[in-house]
């Protein structure tokens, strides 16, 4: 799939130095943000979903050890 990313010259310089520090196109350096973002949203949101039943399970002793 062909896609166009519109650049300013913020983006566009630091495209070019995250492809050049790792000797890749800025197309794959794009590329690899986006997936690199892509996955650690992911992430956060399954660490939430296990941080929040821990508190419904756990919640009340901690609730308790906080006054202790």
């Amino acid at each position: 799939m062909a896609m166009t990313l519109r650049t300013d010259e913020e983006l566009d310089r630091a495209l070019e130095d995250l492809a050049s520090s790792q000797g890749i196109s800025k197309q794959e350096a794009a590329r690899r943000a986006i997936l690199d973002m892509h996955s650690r949203l992911d992430l956060r949101e399954r660490l939430d979903t296990i941080a929040d039943e821990m508190l419904e399970k756990w919640g009340d002793v901690l609730d308790r050890l906080g006054k202790a």
